[in-house]
């Protein structure tokens, strides 16, 4: 398409050069190269003048003028030429290269499609080993699972055969066990009710014992504590004989695990006994208590007896 454009070029150029040329040449032979010159007038003296050869001198411009310009247009056709063929021969060169970058990429494809031929052939290949590999391998594993299979059936009638004989010796040895453990089991539940009942007695009679004696225990700790909770009250309590002798007042005292005195009750006796007793109580605020969970339960809610002494 570029020659074909560069061509076309090329022709309307050397049109319009040939063109050019010839409107040159029309209007030097159109010009008035033959007429003479006229002879100047003067008053005083006519001087005869010679006529100019002008015919030579202007036929040798124009064949000067024509010759320059043949030149021109052969020079102009020479270097349109070279331009021509300069095109041309880049035009052809750019079609070399592309006619060979077309033959590489045709040589690469060709080389893909066989390299694609043969990788396809290649996993074909390599499909149908693996097909028959796969089913050669599933072959043996089915032989071998039928193998298997038989020599487990093998060795369950066997193993079957076995545990029925054994378990048939186990049975009779187990009825024979089962009668000598019955016996064995009542001879020793028989010993063990006899000991048990022997025992029983012994701890019941030992409890009660050791009941008693907490119990008496307990009774002298809680009575102690009463004695030192009535001797913290006469300390703290303001006597009165006038009002107080031969009087007295029992009051019951409910108190905290720390001793602290939660309240005060009045149970029975004098009034006036009982209020100096109960604000004897308040001013001591704690009293003694056990450290004995058991005891302090018993004594957590104690009644004293406060008797005024003069």
């Amino acid at each position: 398409m570029i020659q074909k454009y560069n061509r076309a070029t090329l022709i309307k150029a050397i049109w319009l050069s040939v063109f050019l040329h010839i409107a040159i040449l029309a209007v030097l032979f159109m010009g008035d190269f033959t007429s003479e010159t006229k002879p100047l007038k003067s008053s005083s003296v006519a001087k005869e003048v010679k006529p100019i050869e002008a015919t030579v001198v202007d036929g040798a411009k124009l064949q000067k003028a024509i010759d320059k310009i043949k030149k021109q247009k052969a020079d102009d056709k020479a270097a349109e030429k070279r331009r021509v063929e300069n095109i041309e021969k880049r035009a052809n060169e750019a079609k070399q290269r592309r006619a060979k970058e077309e033959a590489r990429i045709k040589k690469l494809e060709q080389q893909r499609k066989v390299k694609e031929q043969e990788k396809i052939r290649a996993d074909k290949a390599a499909k149908e080993s693996n097909a028959k590999a796969a089913s050669a391998e599933k072959v043996r594993k089915q032989k071998e699972q039928e193998k298997k299979k038989a020599e487990d059936a093998a060795a369950q009638a066997r193993s079957k055969r076995l545990a029925a004989e054994a378990a048939t010796k186990k049975a009779d040895e187990l009825r024979k066990k089962q009668i000598e453990e019955r016996k064995r089991q009542e001879r020793e539940a028989a010993e063990k009710a006899a000991q048990e009942k022997l025992l029983a007695e012994q701890m019941a009679a030992e409890m009660a014992s050791r009941n008693k004696a907490r119990q008496q225990q307990m009774m002298s700790e809680i009575q102690r504590y009463a004695a030192l909770i009535t001797s913290v009250i006469d300390q703290n309590m303001i006597n009165d004989r006038s009002t107080m002798e031969g009087k007295s007042c029992k009051l019951m005292i409910s108190l905290a695990p720390s001793g602290f005195v939660t309240q005060v009750r009045n149970v029975s006796g004098d009034a006036v006994v009982c209020e100096a007793a109960k604000r004897a109580v308040y001013k001591a605020g704690t009293l003694p208590v056990s450290k004995d969970p058991e005891i302090f339960k018993e004594m957590r809610n104690i009644g004293v007896t406060v008797v005024p002494e003069f």
